[in-house]
């Protein structure tokens, strides 16, 4: 028995059976003698492959993400502690301890002020003023997983590893949403104290059980993947991001590179493509993206010289090509040269960062907005034209979501 417990492909197989039954309604204590029996140690890393596999053979995304809480407290008393954190990850500033003070911060929060103060809430001690202060911080938590989603698992997603950010996106969503709803539950006083209060241990109970996933699944599996200037990349784009309660206790570079090497290290770009600070496109693709948007966009270098405008379907402006290389002064009526001449000198000098007018034109209602366009150092570039017709923006009532499509 032992050889076949040994066998990864035996206990692979296992693993998604277990899945599976618990997908057709068998429960936890069902499934879990015979998880016990079988399996005697699931590391970070397998249980990652597992759900590739499930997900790669046909089961939904939607279906693991179900199953996601449940199969979470199965193997809870069974992942191994053999994906120790790496040293560096132990040190201030690396995203993973700043991902784990913010877990113990939103811990405290959870457990010594919100269930509290729901506890009170519920018994009508307390009018919810502390309870809606403590969800409302709560909240915050989207930062966390901002992170995550937006840092972490693009990282893990070149390694091909895409199933559990999928699984855990999801989750974080759903977690969004009960704080959302507990929050609106009381200031609203949707329900009664007993309904609320149920609501905000429920949400409290899986923003338990998701940081019990990062710490012992995801976090361990990432460790596990990810180099150590990958992990210096993502510290310095979660300072963008923000953080939730608490701040990185420093500032982490890592141990084996120079910090400087790291920040000039340049990406292998192809002939053709135009390198940018947040990506690399095509001319072509780069043209196209500019053509698509339903604005016009005309730039105008420091020289005052018409440089470059967008081609849009639905241009509001007429330009032609024969502008190109022509004194922005020179392509204004007389009678309003003297404003234009002012509008740039107020960007160019700094006493402005942008002009806004709009007109009526026909049935639109039209935006015009001048940007001063300048460098990271503050060195002024040009000035850039945005025109847009926002009649059908200022129709819109209501919401659209995503998940309305």
């Amino acid at each position: 028995m032992s050889e076949m417990i040994n066998n990864r492909e035996y206990w692979h197989k296992v693993l998604k059976e277990i899945i599976r039954e618990l997908h057709e309604g068998k429960t936890v204590d069902e499934v879990k003698e015979r998880f016990d029996e079988l399996i005697q140690g699931v590391s970070a890393s397998e249980i990652s492959q597992m759900e590739q596999n499930l997900i790669a053979e046909g089961l939904p995304v939607e279906e693991v993400q179900r199953l996601c809480d449940v199969h979470a407290a199965v193997f809870k008393g069974s992942i191994e502690d053999i994906h120790k954190p790496q040293s560096s990850a132990e040190m201030p500033g690396h995203p993973v301890h700043t991902f784990r003070m913010e877990n113990r911060a939103i811990e405290r929060l959870i457990d010594n002020k919100l269930l509290p103060a729901a506890e009170k809430f519920e018994k009508g001690e307390d009018n919810g003023e502390d309870l809606l202060r403590h969800l409302n911080d709560l909240a915050s938590i989207d930062k966390h997983y901002s992170r995550k989603e937006n840092i972490l698992f693009p990282y893990l997603e070149k390694y091909d590893i895409t199933a559990p950010p999928k699984v855990m996106w999801g989750v974080d969503d759903e977690i969004r949403a009960d704080i959302k709803k507990c929050i609106r539950m009381v200031s609203d006083k949707e329900g009664t104290r007993k309904e609320i209060a149920e609501a905000v241990r429920q949400a409290a109970h899986r923003v338990h059980e998701m940081i019990y996933k990062e710490e012992n699944i995801l976090f361990p599996m990432a460790l596990d993947t990810i180099t150590e200037e990958k992990w210096y990349k993502m510290a310095v784009d979660g300072e963008e991001i923000g953080y939730t309660l608490v701040k990185p206790a420093g500032r982490w570079t890592p141990q084996r590179e120079k910090e400087e090497e790291i920040i000039k290290e340049k990406p292998v770009v192809d002939e053709g493509t135009i390198k940018l600070e947040t990506g690399i496109l095509t001319k072509d693709e780069l043209e196209a993206m500019l053509n698509t948007l339903p604005v016009d966009i005309t730039f105008v270098d420091k020289d005052n010289i018409v440089k470059y405008f967008s081609q849009g379907k639905e241009r509001i402006f007429t330009r032609t090509k024969s502008v190109i290389g022509r004194n922005v002064a020179n392509c204004h009526p007389p009678a309003s040269v003297h404003i234009v001449n002012q509008i740039v000198e107020d960007l160019r000098s700094g006493k402005k960062d942008h002009e806004d007018f709009w007109i009526k034109q026909g049935d639109a209602l039209v935006h015009i907005r001048y940007f001063a366009v300048r460098n990271d150092r503050g060195e002024y570039l040009g000035t850039v034209e945005f025109t847009q017709n926002i009649k059908p923006i200022q129709a819109i009532t209501g919401e659209k979501r995503l998940v309305d499509k």
